[in-house]
């Protein structure tokens, strides 16, 4: 009697248990399925781009990276490296096109960012276009005008250090904040008398205006600006393999435009790519990109890039924004916003 009772409670209490056991079955598969998701979901990238004309363009076109890493890249352009800057710094962008000039601020202010690719020195791509009728000729012309150029750009720092260099006092000058479409407007409303910008507006604000000086000419006078590819150091620290083999597609894209340039026409297929990501207009391609120079992976370790010359400029660079206001502290030492691990990764492979 004893034994069929405590049989029979014992099957009573299996039965009962079982609805708890598939419950609890079903919630571990649900929960080793969310975090497979939440996995998969890791392999996501927001990338912060501007309209510079690069070579890599064709990487973005092709979705070579995202095959050769599994992970979705959501490409956002942006109008400036002031945008991009405060887009990283609050966690919407992982990698981003910044300039030196929006590096050497974030870094100033201790934003946490890595320096891991110079995309090219800008020598004599960012250019001060002055308006046909504008009586602009020169930097003296400058007083009493309207100028306009992109805050917290190397465009916007070359502009103030030139105008500084040839004796011009900056408060005599109109200096006004536009976005890049912005200023393609204004210039043709007439509303401005000149722009410091690069392509593609560089070359449409031209058709109907005139080059009066370049970073390239700033920077022969010991303030030079370059663009790099900047990283959220925590983001990047977790996501190397992404980070490396970001960097192998742009060296490679880079390689291949430095030995084919005379090839990369207007109807080639790599200019239409560069044309369709920047927006600019085809036939302004080959001769914008001609203005850039894109470091190969040696030059890049070089003393003149990674190796020192970088972190100088972005040195150079805060002190002057610092003498402008626009600064409360200038770092003492810029290398510590500089990481070559992940070239030196890609260069082994």
């Amino acid at each position: 009697m004893h034994t069929q009772f405590f049989s029979e409670r014992y099957l009573a209490m299996k039965m009962t248990m079982l609805p708890v056991l598939a419950k609890t079955l079903v919630g571990l598969m649900v929960a080793v399925g969310l975090s497979s998701a939440f996995a998969q979901a890791k392999k996501e990238v927001t990338f912060a781009h501007q309209d510079m004309v690069f070579p890599y363009r064709t990487v973005m076109e092709s979705g070579e990276l995202e095959k050769a890493t599994g992970y979705k890249i959501n490409w956002r352009m942006f109008g400036g490296g002031g945008d991009v800057i405060k887009a990283m710094a609050s966690g919407d962008v992982h990698i981003g096109e910044v300039g030196s000039s929006p590096l050497a601020a974030a870094a100033s202010q201790g934003q946490d960012i890595k320096l891991v690719w110079i995309l090219d020195d800008i020598a004599s791509s960012d250019v001060l276009v002055a308006r046909n009728g504008s009586g602009v000729n020169s930097w003296a012309d400058l007083k009493g005008k309207k100028v306009a150029t992109p805050f917290v750009s190397t465009a916007h720092y070359s502009l103030m250090v030139g105008m500084k260099l040839n004796g011009v006092d900056t408060k005599g000058v109109n200096v006004m904040n536009m976005r890049p479409p912005e200023i393609a407007a204004a210039f043709e409303r007439g509303d401005i008398d000149a722009a410091f910008i690069w392509d593609p507006v560089m070359s449409k604000i031209k058709r109907n205006g005139k080059a009066i000086a370049t970073s390239g000419d700033v920077g022969k006078l010991g303030y030079p600006t370059f663009d790099g590819l900047v990283v959220n150091a925590k983001w990047a620290a977790e996501h190397k393999d992404f980070v490396v083999a970001l960097i192998k597609a742009i060296s490679k894209a880079d390689a291949e435009y430095r030995t084919n340039a005379a090839k990369w026409t207007v109807g080639s297929a790599p200019i239409k790519a560069v044309a369709k990501w920047t927006k600019a207009d085809e036939k302004d391609v080959p001769e914008a990109m001609a203005q850039f120079v894109f470091p190969d992976n040696n030059a890049q370790l070089s003393a003149a890039w990674l190796g020192g010359g970088a972190a100088k400029t972005l040195a150079n660079t805060s002190a002057f924004l610092k003498e402008q206001g626009r600064l409360q502290e200038v770092k003492p030492d810029y290398n510590a916003f500089i990481d070559t691990s992940y070239l030196k990764e890609a260069m082994k492979k």
